[in-house]
């Protein structure tokens, strides 16, 4: 009897020494966090023709880092989540008669709104986006030249989603 008193004894102790154990507050590499904008770059005269951007970099307005992505069609840019536009430089190096590799820069600005949604205690909150529709007043996204230079190499856009909730989807088109 004392035997069974001991191995039941032992086996609350077990029982309840697992159940108070706290679940790990690991965020796992898996789960979906933040999304990213994601944009892919087509020719200007055959809308549904992907074409690839030749020695591109990008970089966010304010900073000095400068992202070389290389050679590409398609690219994911995150967005600022603690404000309700973002603002890239988008440099095509383009082969120019006479002067070779010639940088060009355009600026793309991309308005939108944010809600935060949770994730997890362990992954606290991701932010999602919702493009701002085109307006008379505003276009978006919106593009500028850089101070200096003369012409666009960023010909059109369309929004194919407004909603940035994953990175399955592609977002923005980009004519050139």
């Amino acid at each position: 009897m004392k035997r069974l008193i001991g191995s039941v004894t032992v086996l609350l102790v077990t029982c309840c020494y697992l159940w108070s154990c706290e679940k790990d507050d690991i965020c796992a590499e898996s789960t979906p966090t933040t999304p990213q904008l994601q944009i892919e770059f087509y020719s200007d005269t055959n809308h549904s023709a992907a074409k690839l951007v030749t020695g591109l970099q990008v970089f966010l307005e304010g900073t000095t880092d400068t992202i070389t992505l290389g050679t590409v069609d398609a690219i994911s840019l995150p967005l600022l989540t603690n404000t309700t536009s973002t603002r890239w430089g988008l440099i095509y190096n383009k082969e120019s008669s006479g002067l070779g590799i010639v940088p060009d820069t355009d600026y793309v600005q991309f308005k939108y709104t944010t809600r935060e949604e949770y994730v997890s205690r362990a992954c606290g909150y991701k932010v999602l986006f919702t493009l701002d529709d085109n307006s008379d007043a505003a276009l978006n996204p919106s593009l500028t030249d850089a101070p200096g230079e003369t012409s666009l190499w960023i010909r059109g856009f369309e929004m194919v989603n407004k909603n940035i909730e994953t990175e399955d989807d592609v977002h923005v088109k980009i004519f050139f």
